[in-house]
């Protein structure tokens, strides 16, 4: 992927791996828009960032997916890439009772939120002499947390609907790429400080090497043990990862 002259628009791009993706690819050369719920933060980062754009976005909101994507797409007609990666990681308890409010929302938001945006943009996509769709997914696709059952399914979700789309897309100029990023500090769940955690601009910088030659996916290297990890082994690897963060739990306070 070329890093400057793009357009990009960034879905939950208030905190986090969004919010610090968009600082990176500003300051690259691009024009970056991106969107969140909350208007005095969009506002905060507009202006502790010149040239980044804002737009209010609620990620469950199928109609104003597409009322902000139309709005988007005739601002600025050269928009090329665009990344989804809002996103909630509640706990939950796959073997217990099932907050069916907090699963459903789930689910609109880390599934169907990126499988609704890419579809509100990817007709502008194709008329781009080059363009990408890229989706952040999470390693936890391939080996997932069990006290974030709901969460880890989603994200393996995405990683499937991500092939699917690159298969589909192969014959565009629309480029598919998946980043998967390993346990990153930020405020997902609870910015700890935790050592086992990555460093968010750790992350950022090699994220940002990756993509500039990336063409399915983007792995930092501390993250491919478990991206590696598919395969007939892969029971027991979950068994131990698991146990491993049981007997070390994550701090949520």
């Amino acid at each position: 992927m070329k890093l400057s002259g793009n357009t990009v628009f960034i879905t939950g791009g208030t905190s986090g791996i969004g919010r610090a993706l968009a600082e990176a690819l500003n300051k690259r050369g691009n024009k970056v828009i991106i969107a969140g719920r909350r208007r005095a933060l969009l506002d905060e980062i507009a202006k502790a960032n010149p040239g980044i754009d804002t737009v209010e976005l609620e990620i469950g909101d199928a109609a104003q997916i597409r009322e902000v994507a139309a709005q988007l797409i005739e601002r600025y007609p050269t928009l090329n890439a665009v990344i989804n990666n809002a996103g909630i990681m509640p706990f939950d308890d796959a073997g217990g009772p099932l907050d069916d409010d907090q699963a459903a929302h789930l689910v609109n938001t880390n599934l169907l939120g990126p499988v609704r945006v890419s579809a509100a943009f990817v007709e502008h996509l194709k008329q781009q002499p080059e363009s990408y769709l890229i989706n952040n997914s999470s390693v936890l696709a391939y080996v997932p947390l069990a006290a974030t059952a709901l969460y880890s399914a989603t994200k393996a979700a995405i990683h499937s609907y991500t092939l699917s789309q690159r298969f589909v897309l192969r014959n565009t100029s629309v480029r598919v790429l998946e980043i998967a990023p390993p346990w990153v500090d930020t405020d997902l769940v609870h910015k700890s400080g935790d050592p086992r955690a990555m460093p968010l601009d750790a992350f950022i910088a090699e994220t940002m090497t990756l993509l500039e030659t990336a063409t399915t996916e983007v792995v930092v290297e501390a993250a491919r043990p478990l991206r590696d990890n598919a395969g007939p082994n892969e029971h027991a690897f979950v068994e131990q990862f698991n146990q491993l963060i049981l007997d070390n739990p994550i701090p949520i306070e």
